[in-house]
């Protein structure tokens, strides 16, 4: 286990990245932690992986001998000696939902063909706001995907996607996301995101998301 953090004692950013070569970086900010672990496989072997403490709450380290898709939970130890496991709030992927384990995400494997793509400017833009879970029967980006040429031939240049970060159900206008950073597993997470911007780029669409910051969902929000 290798810390990893910039020269001023702070990681890079929250969360659990891929680093390929079967590696990955673990980032948690937990202030009121006395010690974070990493439980890889957690309803497996459950193996433990202690971080090193850094500075402002961060407790930072390397992961080794993982893949894309392994799952994992933090361990968070409190001072009075009992601890805690967590879903990662900055969790990339939770194929189990948000009360589910973390899932790490290989963000960079993907084979985008969009490399020309350019969106028009902004004062020509027709956009069509999308819901992903009513859109089509099945609600996923794939289904999305299948749709796409329908809405270019409507004359519609932007689709704005209703909120997709993480939620309890199959189903939601998206507002009571809890994981702003892992995609709606039920939609088709991270991948199935990635497979509809690049068709909708293919098609010369632009895509927004909808985006919700000021609060979170009551099931599931693992930021207390």
């Amino acid at each position: 286990m290798t810390p990893v953090t910039t020269a001023a004692g702070v990681p890079p950013g929250p969360g659990v990245a891929w680093l390929g070569d079967g590696r990955a970086r673990a980032c948690v900010w937990a202030p009121r932690a006395v010690r974070v672990e990493v439980v890889l496989d957690p309803e497996g072997a459950a193996e433990v992986v202690p971080l090193a403490a850094g500075e402002r709450g961060w407790h930072v380290g390397e992961l080794t001998g993982v893949a894309p898709g392994e799952r994992y939970r933090l361990r968070l130890h409190r001072a009075d000696g009992s601890h805690v496991d967590r879903t990662d709030p900055a969790s990339r992927f939770q194929p189990q939902g948000p009360l589910g384990p973390s899932a790490i995400d290989d963000w960079e494997s993907f084979a985008w063909t969009d490399g020309g793509f350019r969106a028009p400017p902004l004062h020509e833009q027709v956009v069509y706001e999308l819901h992903v879970g009513t859109f089509t029967p099945a609600g996923t980006f794939d289904a999305v995907v299948e749709r796409l040429d329908h809405l270019v031939e409507l004359g519609i240049t932007t689709i704005e996607l209703l909120p997709v970060w993480q939620f309890s159900g199959a189903r939601n206008w998206g507002y009571d996301g809890v994981l702003p950073f892992a995609v709606q597993d039920t939609y088709g997470g991270p991948e199935g995101l990635r497979r509809l911007v690049d068709a909708a780029h293919a098609r010369g669409l632009a895509v927004w998301l909808d985006v919700v910051y000021n609060h979170v969902g009551p099931e599931g929000n693992h930021l207390d």
